[in-house]
């Protein structure tokens, strides 16, 4: 007990500021294994986790098994309202349901029907994870969500429907590709919907100390657009190097024999990229990003210079994830695809 006093259950177990300190972060928090919990073990790592907020660890309690109830809480619970999630929104099952969905995107796309299906199951299990861990503290409305939605399925269903007619003469690997290229299109226009008002208002910017300076439209601009490339990088292997795989694949007599196994074997394909990508591309940039003063808007750079001169030659401020959150609750929210 002496030796968990001061503890910080809250704090990032790994060094932030390093590649390899938030991909075994993301690793552990993503970990798909969770979903088999029960509920009443996870109630449990949240009893846990509320316990040792309030300074009261129960005799006996480890290290290791603080650590372990608060990843299942992450994965489980929103950080704000502390209520359970529902399944399809938690942590532990975006490997699982992002998998299922992009390999049935790259297994039915020849015909319109199927594309303009898939596309619309994809962009549906976003917007409920968007829903699910929607911010509670400056919450988006079901008119942002529908928006976003309505946008990004648009955007999906015109870029994967206009280039599978475009591909029909061209080359199959090409045709394989579309989802892909739709997928990337949605997330284009997707997070910077969800985020608008960062966009219009600006997010608040800080000095090295946590101070804060203003709020910066320009910085959440970087913000978001360091969050679509990590969106954007999370399904590329799979849906850029399996169509390759599987192009190969089917020219062998065995592949032609088993046609009806080719869907499945492309979701579990599929799983094994998702597994590795989602933490990768999840740490690719730090969640504390920095911006020199000479770029920021002109009003908020003169302001900071006539308060604090040559003091402050970098703002900082948390470029949010797929939601726009941040390490404050160690929480990661994702659309996978």
């Amino acid at each position: 007990m002496e030796a968990l006093k001061g503890f910080d259950i809250d704090a990032p177990r790994w060094d932030q500021s390093t590649f390899m300190g938030r991909l075994k972060h993301f690793f552990n928090i993503t970990d798909c294994r969770t979903v088999l919990l029960p509920d009443s073990r996870l109630d449990e790592a949240k009893a846990l986790v509320e316990s040792c907020r309030a300074g009261s660890v129960p005799p006996g309690t480890t290290e290791e098994q603080l650590h372990y109830a608060k990843k299942l809480y992450d994965s489980a619970f929103h950080p704000d309202t502390g209520d359970r999630m529902n399944l399809i929104g938690r942590m532990s099952f975006q490997v699982p349901g992002g998998m299922a969905i992009t390999g049935f995107m790259l297994q039915f796309y020849r015909t319109v029907p199927a594309v303009v299906f898939w596309q619309w199951v994809n962009q549906s299990f976003n917007a409920l994870v968007n829903y699910t861990n929607r911010n509670a503290a400056s919450p988006i409305t079901p008119k942002q969500i529908g928006v976003a939605y309505v946008t990004a399925t648009s955007t999906a269903l015109a870029t994967a429907v206009g280039l599978n007619l475009y591909t029909k003469k061209a080359p199959p690997l090409v045709a394989r590709w579309v989802p892909f290229a739709a997928v990337a299109a949605a997330n284009c226009v997707n997070i910077p919907m969800m985020r608008q008002q960062e966009i219009l208002n600006g997010i608040a910017v800080t000095d090295e100390d946590g101070n804060q300076l203003g709020h910066s439209r320009k910085a959440a601009v970087k913000g978001i657009t360091q969050v679509v490339i990590s969106r954007v990088t999370m399904a590329a292997p799979g849906m850029i190097i399996l169509p390759i795989i599987m192009q190969r694949l089917e020219k062998y007599r065995f592949m032609q024999k088993i046609t009806f196994l080719h869907g499945p074997l492309q979701v579990m394909m599929v799983g094994v990229f998702l597994i590795f990508m989602v933490p990768a591309a999840c740490s690719l940039f730090p969640q504390r990003c920095s911006m020199a003063v000479s770029k920021l808007e002109p009003e908020l750079r003169e302001s900071i210079i006539s308060q604090y001169g040559d003091r402050v030659s970098y703002v900082y401020f948390n470029k949010g994830l797929f939601l726009g959150r941040g390490y404050d609750t160690q929480h990661l929210y994702i659309c996978l695809i």
